[in-house]
């Protein structure tokens, strides 16, 4: 990352204070930064502590520069300073779709098994999506005295990259099994540089429509010249001379008769 004008939502989680603070310092002196601040503090509070404070205050400076915050300064001198350490994920509630991407298989299952020793039942179904989007998760109940059998779940599971966690719950063990997801790769569709009806500089080219409809334009054209064509009639008989009724073989009075 090159500037703090790069962090979003999700990048944020990569960095610690320290970095993040160099790169505020160093972008700071941007000519356009004072319009981006304050939506810059709102991304970095998404995964750090973030406290105004007064540089003249001595109770502020000793409760905030004592080496376990890190400090950075606002594009203005006169608003003062900011301190900021990262956010620690200590509950299950403190997951998010954003933050559950950066801890590890260990930090899950702690988290897990502090979680009351509930096991995966007692956790709510918006945070196991939150789990689940991040982590490949399955688990199973045995009796204490199988959990550990050889050639069993827990030894397959294992010698798949899965982690385990074992909660007891009487004279069964609930294990509950965690694999970091594979990050997958978005795959984005790439339209051709130079579309059938545009020419080089982007504009509409009614010529190469024009190119494309030539079937039917020529068609058209056929019709048109067909109809107006002294020839057009030439494949046609003329029509047949009508002949009065005695040159057809009846009589005026065979004729009556009928």
């Amino acid at each position: 990352m090159d500037s703090v004008l790069d962090l979003n939502s999700t990048n944020i989680w990569t960095i610690d204070e320290y970095q993040l603070s160099a790169l505020w310092e160093q972008t700071k002196q941007e000519e356009d930064f004072a319009s981006s601040e304050d939506k810059l503090l709102n991304v970095i509070r998404q995964a750090f502590e973030v406290v105004h404070y007064n540089p003249d205050d001595v109770r502020d400076v000793k409760k905030y520069e004592n080496g376990e915050w890190a400090l950075m300064s606002h594009c203005k001198s006169g608003k003062g300073s900011i301190a900021l350490r990262k956010k620690v994920i200590k509950n299950l509630s403190d997951l998010t779709f954003e933050n559950v991407k950066h801890i590890t298989v260990a930090t899950l299952l702690e988290l897990i098994d502090r979680n009351f020793g509930g096991g995966w039942d007692s956790i709510s179904s918006t945070t196991k999506d939150i789990i689940n989007s991040a982590f490949e998760i399955s688990t199973t109940q045995l009796p204490a005295s199988r959990i550990h059998a050889p050639g069993g779940t827990l030894e397959l599971k294992v010698s798949q990259g899965f982690e385990v966690l074992e909660i007891t719950k009487g004279t069964w063990v609930e294990a509950i099994f965690a694999k970091k997801k594979e990050p997958v790769e978005k795959v984005q569709f790439k339209p051709d540089s130079k579309p059938y009806d545009s020419d080089e500089d982007g504009d509409f080219d009614e010529d190469a429509v024009d190119a494309d409809n030539s079937e039917y334009n020529n068609d058209d054209e056929e019709d048109e010249v067909s109809e107006n064509d002294d020839t057009f009639y030439s494949s046609y008989a003329p029509e047949a001379e009508i002949k009065d009724e005695e040159e057809e073989g009846f009589g005026m009075e065979e004729v009556s008769e009928l």
